[in-house]
């Protein structure tokens, strides 16, 4: 195993410790000027097989091993959500709440697909539980830094998440074509930048930042 390979060291503890189950929580989109933010869930058991071969953290695979690995990811986990929050909630609540309520969106996936969510344990990539924020009733979380680059449950809702994403910007590309989203997945490049001085900003444009960037 190299030492970029996620492993399930973490989450097999967690789950020996008493949790139901344990639920790898990345988010992406974060720093993006248009286009949502996402949250990725992927719920594991006791009855969790070994990763998929060459799952890694989304940003250490090239968008094809992505597009691969993806429904590989979907199909390990016991079950998988996918939460958003739009441009116009960005402009509106912030970024950190954002990430909280796209969060509860996957979470109420979760809960409907059966995954007792209130008897398992979220570990979540980075250092700031932002989740518990959006809660009425908190979750047990454990942050970890670099949680997507360790443990497999985070490094497949880091693949999952991203792949969904990189699709709707693919898709809004050709709907509002110029600012290159199919490539740049609306993050701030130089072409996309460009675009946005020549044509202005269009209702996935986080307006907010713009002003900030400019």
């Amino acid at each position: 195993m190299g030492v970029s390979d996620p492993h399930l060291d973490v989450e097999l503890a967690l789950l020996a410790g008493g949790a139901r189950f344990v639920i790898g929580c990345d988010e992406v989109g974060r720093g993006a000027l248009a286009g949502p933010v996402g949250v990725g869930f992927v719920a594991i058991d006791g009855s969790v097989t070994p990763i998929p071969a060459g799952l890694r953290d989304s940003k250490m695979l090239s968008e094809p091993k992505r597009e691969l690995l993806a429904p590989l990811a979907s199909a390990w986990a016991m079950h998988s959500a996918i939460g958003l929050a739009s441009a116009q909630e960005i402009d509106e609540l912030g970024i950190i709440a954002c990430l909280g309520l796209a969060g509860k969106r996957a979470l109420a996936e979760l809960y409907a697909a059966g995954v007792n969510v209130s008897g398992s344990v979220v570990l979540l990539d980075g250092c700031d539980d932002w989740l518990n924020k959006a809660l009425k009733t908190p979750l047990q979380v454990v942050t970890r830094v670099k949680a997507d680059r360790d443990c497999g449950s985070v490094a497949a809702a880091s693949v999952i998440a991203k792949v969904h994403r990189d699709r709707l910007m693919i898709e809004a590309d050709a709907v509002s074509p110029g600012y290159g989203w199919s490539g740049n997945k609306g993050y701030g490049s130089a072409e996309h930048m460009s675009a946005i001085g020549r044509l202005g900003a269009t209702a996935l444009h986080r307006k907010s930042w713009l002003k900030n960037s400019a």
